[in-house]
């Protein structure tokens, strides 16, 4: 950018030097304008001509200029390079502006740790040097240094850098910790579970900087289109020359004059930045927002798919089984029930267990903690409490030829025809109740599901879990298509099956066992929350499991296209009409450079405009 501003000054001054006659003085300053201001744009365009043998816009400007120069116009020569420096410059502060990304995330990663020495004392290391393991201290107010497993019994973090959620989140001991967020409360301690190169921190940074540096299918066209373009432009610009001078009768100087205008106002400058900067900006609205593309192509894509298949487990659903519905026999005692199934519960880590006691242990009023509970294992538990035997657990092991013929057991097959697990209680070998549980559907599923559905994008669940489950949550959410019972080799084959009935498609999951669905489809897209080798195979990672982020994905990827679709139009435009005004002698060089270079400048403004949150 300073060369550009001082290449601009020289210009004022060469123009005052040669309005008050000073015409020699006037030429010198112009050339060293010239110089100035062209140096870097000509030496990358001859490197690329040299070393990639790869003809580029570059070296059309630096021809017009020289040109231009020798047929006296010096000024208009200078001016050219000028505004072309200037268009170079805006375009690298576009680059710059949306690297910022992978530059924010930079600073926010710690350097250093505090290491808890076996003494109890602290000592500052780099994170390098920091080993699975390693036990270290987070003041208040400090960065987590790396990714770790909180060993304090409780912290609020601060994890906006990873997620761009605002509202920090509560962690108990044992929690998953990550490097570059915040400790917001007391100190804590954590233990190292990754090395620094490993962080999810690290590979986010990795995957802008490789998004950033892998072009757009638009981009890779109009790079290939722009080779071929300044050939075709190199042998036209003579050919019209000679028309204009031959044919036109104009004259030497006003043809080979006339050369040069075309020669600038031909160049494809704003058509070879029409994608680049959009793309760059659209990838780092993206970054800031959680959602991280592997490579512009795959953002570019996102509204082109036809097809797009999701995981149930973890994916549309939240993972763990929530309590849904729950009967207990007026003939029991319900408090007696409640404190009995709590505590038999709470000796488990079975999730459907850790559901039971989430929903009701705040209605308990004992303990029970002398009790003797047996385990029998795939089964159920058992104990005697209040002198009777308790026992909770699968169908087989409750039901027995006294209880059979209950009447409200027929619910509970009800529930289970629509896909809940149903766990038992029994009282002295009587049915007392029965507690069902279902992996619930996300919030956001059935809006998201909704919103692909509008654009006629066909839906599809692919689960490992048995039909009625997956149709259960499938027909709520509204979903086109549920393939149950799907083991990974499935799922992959179905993912292929739907490549050739529909194209582009889309999978979504969070699993090892969807890692190979996702490399197969068009676009794989893995939860952030997901496995590592999920988040490897995918193309797009969303870093918290909002599946609005796959809604806004499709916004973006839409905005994209016609943010680029608009440039080309608009460049080419100009391009035709700048190229027949010359024809038709009524522009000038300086008013053909400012129309050609001004046009890249609107070109990447328009880009930019990418940068800004999506409106609903």
């Amino acid at each position: 950018m300073t060369a550009t501003i001082l290449s601009g000054i020289l210009i004022l001054v060469g123009w005052l030097f040669k309005i008050n006659h000073f015409e020699t003085t006037a030429i010198i300053i112009f050339l060293t304008s010239f110089v100035i201001g062209g140096f870097k744009q000509a030496k990358e365009g001859i490197q690329d001509t040299w070393v990639n043998k790869h003809l580029n816009v570059d070296i059309l400007m630096v021809l017009a200029a020289i040109g231009a120069s020798i047929i006296g116009y010096w000024m208009e020569g200078a001016l050219l390079i000028f505004i072309f420096s200037l268009s170079g410059s805006l375009e690298e502060y576009a680059t710059e502006k949306s690297s910022k990304a992978i530059a924010s995330l930079m600073q926010m990663q710690p350097e250093t740790a505090l290491k808890v020495q076996p003494d109890g004392s602290f000592l500052e290391v780099s994170i390098n040097e920091l080993t699975i393991g390693d036990t270290l201290f987070v003041p208040k107010g400090g960065s987590i240094p790396i990714d770790g497993l909180l060993k304090t019994d409780n912290a609020l973090i601060d994890e906006a850098a990873i997620t761009g959620e605002p509202i920090p989140v509560s962690k108990d001991t044992g929690a998953e910790l990550f490097g570059g967020t915040i400790n917001l409360n007391d100190a804590l301690t954590m233990s190292v579970t990754k090395i620094a190169d490993d962080t999810l921190f690290a590979k986010i940074i990795r995957l802008v900087n490789e998004a950033q540096n892998t072009p757009s299918k638009t981009a890779t066209m109009i790079e290939r289109i722009e080779n071929i373009y300044v050939k075709i432009v190199l042998i036209f610009v003579p050919i019209m020359i000679a028309v204009f001078y031959f044919i036109f009768q104009w004259g030497w100087n006003e043809s080979f004059y006339r050369g040069m205008v075309l020669l600038v106002v031909a160049s494809p400058c704003a058509l070879v930045a029409s994608a680049t900067p959009a793309t760059l900006a659209a990838i780092s609205n993206g970054a800031k927002r959680g959602i991280l593309f592997k490579g512009g192509a795959y953002l570019e894509n996102f509204s082109q798919l036809k097809a797009i298949a999701f995981d149930k487990t973890g994916t549309l659903t939240k993972g763990i089984p929530v309590v849904t519905d729950s009967f207990f026999d007026e003939q029991i005692d319900t408090q007696k029930l409640l404190n009995v199934c709590v505590a038999l519960e709470k000796t488990s880590t079975h999730p459907l267990a850790k559901a039971i006691v989430t929903k009701f242990n705040d209605q308990t009023t004992e303990t029970l903690e002398d009790i003797i509970i047996k385990d029998i294992t795939g089964h159920g538990l058992e104990c005697v409490a209040y002198n009777q035997l308790w026992r909770i657990g699968k169908k087989d092991f409750i039901f027995n030829e006294e209880n059979l013929n209950r009447p409200f057991l027929s619910t509970a097959e009800a529930l289970q025809l629509e896909g809940k697990t149903v766990t038992y209680i029994s009282c002295d070998h009587q049915i007392v109740g029965y507690i069902g549980l279902l992996d619930v559907a996300k919030a956001d599923a059935k809006e998201m599901i909704a919103f692909f559905k509008k654009q006629g994008i066909h839906t599809v669940m692919l689960t490992g879990d048995n039909e009625q489950t997956g149709k259960t949550i499938g027909t709520e959410l509204g979903i086109d298509e549920i393939k149950a019972n799907c083991l990974p080799e499935d799922k992959t084959a179905i993912i292929k099956e739907l490549k050739e009935q529909y194209g582009t498609i889309g999978m979504v999951g969070d699993g090892i066992n969807d890692a190979p669905a996702l490399a197969n489809a068009s676009i794989g897209i893995a939860m952030g929350n997901g496995t590592d080798i999920a988040m490897d195979v995918a193309d797009v990672v969303l870093m918290k499991n909002q599946l609005n982020k796959l809604t806004y994905s499709y916004q973006l990827s839409e905005k994209l296209k016609k943010v680029t679709l608009q440039n080309m139009i608009f460049s080419i435009s100009v391009i035709s009409l700048l190229i027949l005004s010359n024809l038709f002698q009524m522009i000038n060089l300086p008013l053909g450079v400012v129309g050609h270079e001004g046009s890249t400048i609107l070109v990447i403004l328009n880009g930019l405009r990418l940068l800004k949150t999506l409106k609903a």
